[in-house]
């Protein structure tokens, strides 16, 4: 079965706008991208794109599908069944492709729940997005995410907590360099994990060739997890010009999550979010932004994560991410690039996350030109469709 896209622009997930080009799709990849006259006399099914733009599907690289985005999510939760959680889950994952997100990157789950989504949508069972999942969170005793995560102390227990990670089937291991704004008794300024237990983990990690991320919000846990190797620094608030100095050097990925500290600030007047995380997320909100610019006008390498599933952060509101990043200073094609071909880069999905020949054909077609105007990407009543896998998504 082919399809061609024709009429409207062409963004490639690179940065390149294109005019007057067609996408041509064979099956689940793109098969031809060239100037419309090389499609004289096809007879296929069309997909007439004219008013508007085609583009990759949108990376989210940094969601918890376990959580429903209520205001205090973990309480929730606690109330609901393991069946629940899972089908609640898949709910998420099938409301986060339907909002253009076809390749997200689950940062923590529930007792390895969300693998069973995971494997039921790549087997074709369910329509849904790519899943990178990283089972249970590492942290150490009392820290950021020790209810749900797999508390390890000491280099040994660290490095076993990773192998258990990869025996249960783990695509990415996730560690807590430090403290968080949703657990309480924490600080986000604090570093958890020592130099040489971050070593221990990252280094266990890509033994089996895993990636690896780390929650690091104060700068001293920040370079822990830097020096150590990891992929990618998740929020990255306390960043200093340390921080960003060995980020650069390194390539190491920085995921921001602007949504989840906006939400907290925002919804706080809607009631029912535990006070301590108001708190924090208060005293923590406007260092974030300054962060999330120095890094960006420094040339840093930055992937869309948006925490979706942490307080008012709903699954299906994922692209809301780019105007954000937009809001905070940063170009829209660098944004809408931030959201497509980084983040297929830093999950290393060698062909998503650009529109190109050979590539995945999971695609989003909007409405205008989201290089113009970021809110015909990031606001979903702009998309008109979205494909996974060349199947248009139900």
């Amino acid at each position: 079965m082919t399809i061609l896209f024709k009429g409207g622009l062409v963004f490639d997930g690179k940065g390149e706008t294109y005019e007057g080009y067609g996408v041509l799709v064979e099956g689940d990849r793109i098969k031809r991208v060239a100037p419309m006259a090389e499609f004289e006399g096809y007879a296929g099914e069309v997909v007439d794109t004219t008013g508007g733009t085609l583009m990759p599907g949108l990376t989210d690289c940094h969601v918890h599908l376990c959580m429903a985005g209520t205001a205090d999510p973990k309480a929730a939760m606690d109330k609901l069944s393991d069946a629940a959680i899972t089908v609640l889950a898949l709910k998420h994952a099938q409301d986060t492709l339907r909002a253009g997100i076809t390749s997200i990157r689950d940062c923590g789950g529930k007792d390895y729940l969300e693998f069973a989504v995971r494997d039921a949508i790549k087997k074709g069972e369910f329509q849904g997005p790519t899943i990178m999942a990283s089972g249970r969170m590492i942290c150490m005793t009392g820290g950021h995410g020790n209810r749900w995560g797999r508390i390890a102390d000491g280099c040994d227990e660290v490095i076993k907590a990773v192998r258990e990670q990869v025996h249960a089937g783990s695509d990415m291991i996730k560690i807590m360099a430090t403290g968080g704004v949703m657990t309480p008794g924490v600080d986000p300024e604090d570093a958890h994990y020592t130099a040489e237990e971050m070593r221990a983990g990252v280094q266990e990690a890509r033994r089996f060739r895993k990636t690896t991320a780390s929650h690091a919000q104060g700068g001293e846990g920040i370079l822990n997890a830097v020096r150590a190797g990891i992929h990618s620094i998740e929020h990255g608030i306390f960043m200093d010009d340390t921080c960003l100095e060995e980020m650069l050097a390194g390539g190491t990925y920085l995921v921001p999550t602007i949504a989840a500290l906006r939400n907290i600030v925002d919804g706080a007047s809607k009631g029912g979010i535990p006070p301590y995380v108001v708190e924090k997320a208060n005293r923590v909100a406007e260092r974030h932004q300054e962060s999330f610019k120095t890094f960006y006008k420094a040339g840093g390498k930055i992937a869309m994560g948006t925490d979706a599933g942490t307080p008012f952060n709903r699954h299906g509101d994922n692209p809301q991410e780019l105007s954000l990043m937009v809001d905070y200073g940063m170009a829209p094609k660098d944004a809408l690039v931030c959201g497509t071909f980084n983040g297929a880069d830093l999950m290393g999905l060698e062909d998503q996350g650009y529109v190109g020949e050979g590539a995945m054909a999971d695609l989003l077609v909007v409405n205008g030109n989201p290089v113009e105007d970021i809110k015909m990407a990031a606001d979903p009543a702009n998309h008109r469709q979205v494909f996974k896998w060349g199947e248009a998504v139900r």
